[in-house]
């Protein structure tokens, strides 16, 4: 890649170059411009250094493997809901080793049977829901979940994504009507099947 000034280009025709010489110079500049956001992310949900630039790692990995192939209108709300999603699978992933490796104490509460059918009918909603908001846009999504998940206000949701108030409004209605109509679906399948 020769020489040129790269501050005058837009993410997206980052993305764009990306996808035309598959140069990884050009995901190093989207390094460059995002890590400090990601490395921040990552400590704030992981709350450890090493885990957290572990996982800003994975996080640019996964952005040179998915540039290539999945639509991103808008990279830095993209990446955010990319690294947000890895954090939280992470934190998944260690409460279940966790829960694996915990000795059995006499003084907890038995969970009754009754108790554990509650927690697994709530585990398949929330899976349910998990899958209907994968299903959704990348816009919708993002502002379904800084709205809803994260208690982000319109405006701070529009100032994060560089959308404007009224595409925020606009998507997370949009976006809570979508999920509704792919909830009741699933779970028409769910009570026939």
């Amino acid at each position: 890649m020769k020489a040129i000034r790269t501050d005058t280009i837009s993410d997206e025709e980052i993305l764009q170059r990306y996808r035309q010489d598959h140069n990884q110079d050009w995901i190093g500049i989207l390094f460059e411009r995002y890590v400090h956001l990601v490395m921040g992310m990552c400590l704030k949900y992981l709350k450890n250094l090493e885990d957290a630039r572990d996982a800003t790692q994975q996080i640019f990995l996964k952005v040179m493997r998915e540039a290539d192939h999945t639509p991103i209108r808008y990279f830095k709300g993209w990446l955010y809901q990319v690294t947000k999603n890895y954090c939280l699978m992470q934190l998944r992933s260690k409460q279940a080793q966790d829960r694996l490796s915990e000795p059995e104490d006499e003084n907890q509460p038995v969970v009754m049977p009754e108790d554990e059918e509650y927690v697994q009918m709530k585990n398949v909603q929330l899976e349910l829901l998990e899958e209907a908001l994968q299903q959704l846009n990348t816009p919708q999504q993002t502002c379904i979940r800084l709205f809803y998940l994260e208690k982000h206000s319109y405006q701070e949701i529009a100032e994060m994504t560089g959308y404007t108030l009224m595409q925020v409004k606009s998507y997370i209605q949009n976006g809570k009507r979508n999920l509704r109509i792919m909830l009741e679906k699933k779970q028409k399948q769910l009570n026939n099947g």
